[in-house]
């Protein structure tokens, strides 16, 4: 015969989570998701910041070959400094019909002012034809001093 159960034994029997249990369960999930959306948030810019270097790669390699194409007026592409990027704008950069080294510099620093809105380049053709192109850009916005915003990208060749 069985001894008569009584209410504590009735309630060893029972199984299932205590309270503090699931309390340490959902902390745990929340730390793993807040992990999570911190990934997230890093791809995100990471992921920003390398199409950024893509178009700042193919601005460069687009100038090196309008430098190519145009060896005889190759050295007025000197003028292209972080300065004269005061009155650029970045509207309308259509493809003109006159290809002279002034409007391709033109259209250039507005194709580049379109994609980067604060960007500049700095181009230095040096006498044995070595072309320096450094394109810089505001990249890091979570970095509250600006000079730790800037990002730059460096082309060294020769013509």
């Amino acid at each position: 015969m069985r001894p008569p159960v009584s209410f504590h034994n009735r309630r060893r029997g029972q199984a299932g989570f205590t309270l503090i249990e699931v309390m340490i369960a959902v902390l745990v999930l929340g730390v793993g998701l807040l992990g999570f959306a911190m990934l997230q948030t890093m791809s995100v810019r990471y992921t920003k910041s390398a199409q950024n270097r893509t178009v700042a790669t193919n601005l460069s390699y687009e100038l090196v070959d309008l430098i190519r194409t145009q060896r005889n007026g190759a050295s007025y592409y000197n003028n292209i400094k972080a300065g004269s990027f005061a009155d650029v704008t970045g509207g309308n950069c259509a493809l003109v019909q006159d290809t002279s080294p002034a409007n391709n510099v033109t259209r250039w620093k507005c194709k580049l002012r379109t994609a980067f809105p604060d960007g500049t380049a700095n181009v230095v053709l040096g006498v044995n034809g070595d072309l320096n192109i450094t394109i810089e850009w505001s990249d890091a916005y979570w970095e509250e001093d600006a000079g730790k915003q800037k990002t730059s990208f460096n082309v060294k060749t020769r013509i």
